[in-house]
């Protein structure tokens, strides 16, 4: 009977606790009504939570009954206590088909852990079959696997061999990129494209020239410095040359970005500048670092432009004008130094030939 009481409960409270059935909250012209059956959305959401809130304080104070321990793989506590009482059964040998007399047992209670101890009985027999099959079947692909290696001998000439060069000269289409034999390119440099890096010319570590839209050239004696970027757009809004032009004793920046722009002879673009699509640089002019030229500027010859946007700081003199040129040439040759240690082709295929004779493989 006990199991019945939240039941009554639950029926008398939502029977009593029915919107204007006893009183309404809230009701239509007052905040309390009493036998009023006109009822709204609001006074049955406040009925429903003041429904909940008592069928919640009767059960607590009732109390709901508590359910049979669960056998979880010999995890519960309780499970493992109730066990005890019952182990003179040889529960391990049991089979689904086997008959025992209830009349044995002392209790219903022990009758259901023994139903439970049963089935865990079946499902771990079940287990320890499954687990014997896979582990039959994955010793079955070792044992195929290492009869296989043992019939298919590896042929001692086929070894991959690495042969990275020290430059990403990368091909597009038709357009193969173009170095002149006394340029340095350093060997982690990317050229793609149409890209042509004249006489004298140096682009130093980690810089990416990307002709795949169009030409990029780099004049003679000229240098592109660490990470610097170039790129060149299908066409310009100035109505120039979309190309990336870089004349003669030109020094750029590291970690500066050109795009579609055109820098005259004798001219130097500070470290992280960035000159847009139709911006002009003309001869003898200087950009400080960080400047950032915008579309279609032109920066006079002869001048000092800074910023973001670039603007106009001084004119230049004639000696910086001077120092110009001698800035390049002077990159010019330590890129020499540089060049000496890395040989127009690579040399790893030294190393590979002394390793295949090491090996006995002829060359």
């Amino acid at each position: 009977m006990a199991d019945w009481g939240p039941v009554v409960i639950a029926v008398v409270l939502f029977v009593l606790l029915s919107p204007g059935l006893l009183f309404q909250i809230p009701a239509r012209g007052r905040v309390v009504e009493f036998g009023n059956m006109q009822t709204s959305g609001a006074s049955i959401l406040v009925h429903a939570i003041i429904f909940f809130g008592l069928i919640t304080v009767f059960l607590i104070a009732i109390g709901m009954p508590s359910p049979p321990p669960l056998l979880v793989g010999g995890s519960s506590r309780r499970a493992h206590n109730s066990l005890k009482p019952i182990t003179t059964w040889p529960i391990e040998t049991a089979k689904p088909g086997d008959c025992i007399a209830l009349s044995d047992l002392p209790s219903a209670e022990s009758q259901t852990t023994l139903a439970s101890a049963l089935e865990m009985a079946a499902v771990a027999r079940f287990s320890r079959k499954a687990i014997a099959s896979a582990v039959a079947t994955n010793q079955l692909h070792r044992a195929f696997a290492t009869e296989v290696s043992k019939t298919i001998a590896p042929s001692p000439d086929r070894v991959k061999w690495d042969y990275r060069g020290q430059r990403k000269i990368i091909p597009l289409g038709q357009w193969l990129p173009k170095i002149a034999v006394d340029a340095y390119v350093a060997p982690n440099v990317v050229l793609a494209g149409q890209v042509n890096v004249c006489d004298g010319a140096s682009v130093w570590a980690g810089s990416v020239l990307r002709g795949d839209l169009n030409k990029i050239t780099v004049g003679f004696c000229s240098n592109v410095q660490e990470r610097c970027v170039l790129h060149a757009a299908w066409s310009s809004p100035t109505g120039l040359p979309a190309e990336t032009s870089i004349e003669r004793f030109v020094t750029i920046g590291a970690y500066s970005l050109l795009r579609s722009c055109t820098i005259e002879p004798e001219c130097i673009i500070g470290q992280h500048s960035i000159l847009m699509e139709g911006s002009l640089v003309e001869t003898h002019a200087i950009l400080e670092a960080g400047s950032v030229v915008p579309p279609g500027r032109r920066i006079p010859s002869g001048e000092l432009w800074a910023g973001n946007p670039a603007r106009f700081v001084r004119t230049l003199t004639h000696e910086e004008t001077l120092e110009i040129p001698k800035l390049a040439v002077a990159i010019n040759d330590l890129s020499k130094e540089h060049f000496s240690e890395f040989l127009p082709y690579s040399t790893v295929y030294l190393e590979v030939e002394k390793f295949k004779k090491s090996l006995g493989i002829t060359i």
